[in-house]
């Protein structure tokens, strides 16, 4: 049982949590909601014992184990599934025990070793953290790669892996499903629901709650407030509870009302004086009920386009892929669709598989290597993607960006648009660089509202914004007028808001005819189809030394791939570097005032215009030249 009375809880100045009480009993799994900066993530670390109270107790069983998947991952030459094994900390300690003992010698401390050992079925752990890597996408080839070998999405996998075999007894987990394809994801919500432990989870997922909790504790107003069931349940009953919190809060305050009117009316008549004190005893006694408030979060919608062409784009046996150095990278071929201004798509299909050249083929990033490809000259696209978000201009303000677009309006109104996103007072003029994930997906959502597109292509939009941000983008996104292309890991983003499924997988794009209930049943059939396959290739006739060998000659093929992208981030980095640097300059107010640094700053301006093209260009060839290392490693562990 896990006890928290009356806790305070501050993050610098802000006090996040005020004489704030709760239980949560063993075996239960919870969900933590609430809205971004309430303290979620402060309060998993004042359990752990990263964070100290500022007032109350928290209490929980002294020989209980606890878990915290880490947010950060070393670039380690370790080995992924030795990584995932550290996690079982009594398996790492009873191994360091027997290599101590066989070092020394000491044959008791030796049997007493290989006891703990058998006690921990020390023999089926590494067995058990390939099946956890392999439900999150990890192939048998990648298990045995090092940690630095993987991006930050996949080392975040790693620590969910790690996290995950450590047999605890209250895991706490945040954000999991944040760095998963909807194919880890159904993998995830399965395991979770078997596992014996408590379950601790923060999450924007609302259909991941649903599958893997069965209560809620919400955040709100400083308070924790527990609700049994799902996260769906949470809301029913939170409704229900708002609603007659403003019943019985309209009905007190005619009470109140008729009460200073009697007051008002009677105190200065002698006859009346004493029951009209009587009423302020009593009005002063009330214990007044508030209006029911629920947190705003931010409400938006699309502007009418200007101009819905039919159709927008049509592809014609068109094959999607890459040109680089080595020739042209082909991930998909034969690709045919046509959009028009009612298209609701939902691209499927395994991490890898091809979605992201889709949509950049789809946004003009990417010319097609053959077939045919017509688009609408005067088609408006709003494209959104992680890689927009991240390249936002540090120094740049909310309201800066939005002048942009609209020069001629006053302050007041663009005050007012910015409001709708969420972003009010001094926030407008707040550099972008001390925003959070959430807060930067919004402005850029902002921007591309502002673009009155026709067609929005959307790669995880939801990634960073938190449930109320996600919902209001799901109202925004039914009222749109345009046509929709969307990839997600939201089940209920897709569910609600797009009316056709396409499924990317095995170098080709098809409709797939059936709900997302039904793909996830065409992922376990697939994998259940792809075993027998890699049972074949471990049962080849090769011995444990030949395999080494051909792997081997598998990385050597892939070494070209992995120096052109080392080649290129190191470029970036000098860009970067050298951008702060000109940056910092132009900071200088000297500058600006002093006519002699005139050709100074107009240098200055000039390098900075073209570092920031350069920066571009190189980060595009980055991301083509991960793309094609991925396609390649994929292509060697099929």
């Amino acid at each position: 049982m896990l006890s928290l009375e009356h806790i305070n809880l501050r993050r610098g100045p802000d006090l996040l949590l005020e004489d704030a009480s709760v239980v949560l009993h063993k075996g239960w799994r919870v969900g933590l909601v609430g809205r971004n900066g309430t303290g979620k993530s402060s309060l998993f670390k004042l359990i752990m014992g990263e964070l100290e109270s500022d007032g109350g107790n928290l209490s929980l069983p002294a020989d209980w184990r606890l878990a915290m998947m880490a947010q950060e991952v070393p670039a380690l030459e370790q080995p992924a599934i030795d990584y995932v094994l550290d996690g079982h900390r009594a398996l790492r300690r009873a191994e360091k025990a027997l290599a101590d003992a066989e070092a020394a010698g000491d044959n008791h401390a030796i049997a007493h070793a290989h006891g703990e050992l058998e006690a921990l079925h020390a023999w089926q752990q590494p067995a058990r953290a390939a099946t956890l890597l392999a439900g999150l996408g990890f192939s048998e080839a990648q298990q045995q790669q090092p940690v630095a070998s993987f991006s930050g999405g996949w080392r975040m996998r790693l620590n969910l892996a790690q996290v995950l075999m450590s047999d605890a007894d209250l895991l706490l987990l945040d954000e999991p499903t944040n760095h998963l394809d909807l194919d880890a994801i159904l993998w995830l919500q399965s395991y979770l629901v078997q596992q014996p432990g408590a379950l601790l989870v923060i999450s924007h997922d609302r259909a991941f709650l649903d599958a893997t909790v069965n209560q809620v504790l919400h955040i709100e107003h400083k308070q924790l407030k527990h609700y049994s069931g799902g996260y769906s349940d949470f809301e029913r009953q939170r409704a229900e509870q708002l609603s007659l919190q403003q019943k019985m809060h309209e009905k007190q305050q005619a009470q109140v009302a008729h009460m200073q009117k009697f007051i008002a009316r009677f105190k200065a008549k002698a006859s009346k004086a004493k029951q009209a004190q009587s009423r302020v005893k009593a009005l002063e006694r009330l214990e007044l009920i508030g209006p029911a408030h629920v947190d705003s979060g931010f409400s938006f919608d699309f502007h009418k386009p200007d101009k819905l062409p039919n159709p927008m784009e049509n592809l014609d046996a068109v094959r999607c892929g890459y040109r680089s150095e080595q020739g042209e990278v082909a991930i998909l071929d034969n690709v045919c669709l046509s959009l028009r201004p009612e298209s609701r798509l939902g691209l499927l299909g395994p991490n890898g598989a091809g979605k992201s050249t889709l949509i950049r083929t789809l946004v003009g990033e990417l010319a097609p290597l053959a077939g045919r490809f017509d688009k609408d000259n005067d088609l408006a696209v709003g494209y959104f993607h992680q890689q927009q978000v991240d390249r936002l201009d540090h120094s740049d303000t909310p309201y800066q960006m939005l002048s942009r677009f609209h020069p001629k309006w006053s302050e007041s109104a663009l005050r007012s648009e910015l409001g709708r996103f969420g972003f009010h007072g001094d926030d407008v003029f707040a550099p972008v660089g001390r925003f959070s994930g959430g807060e930067k997906s919004r402005l850029a959502l902002a921007m591309i509202v502002q673009e009155k597109p026709a067609l929005l292509i959307l790669d995880e939009p939801a990634n960073h914004l938190d449930l109320d941000m996600r919902e209001a983008l799901n109202m925004a996104l039914q009222a749109f007028e345009g046509a929709v292309v969307m990839v997600s890991h939201d089940r209920h983003l897709l569910e609600t808001t797009v009316d056709e499924f396409w499924l990317v997988a095995n170098g080709s794009v098809t409709r797939f005819e059936g709900d997302l209930d039904d793909y996830g049943r065409w992922l376990q059939q697939n994998r259940r189809d792809g075993k027998p396959v890699k049972e074949e290739k471990a049962g080849d006739g090769l011995d444990a030394k030949a395999r080494r060998q051909q792997a081997a000659q598998q990385r050597e093929q892939l070494r070209p791939l992995k120096r052109q992208v080392e080649k290129l981030e190191k470029q970036l980095s000098q860009c970067d570097q050298e951008l702060a640097k000109i940056e910092t300059a132009l900071g200088d107010d000297s500058l600006y005032t002093d006519d002699s640094r005139k050709n100074e700053m107009n240098a200055l301006l000039g390098d900075q215009a073209r570092l920031k093209k350069q920066h571009d260009e190189l980060e595009e060839q980055l991301l083509e030249a991960m793309e094609s290392l991925e396609q390649a490693e994929s292509e060697l562990t099929v």
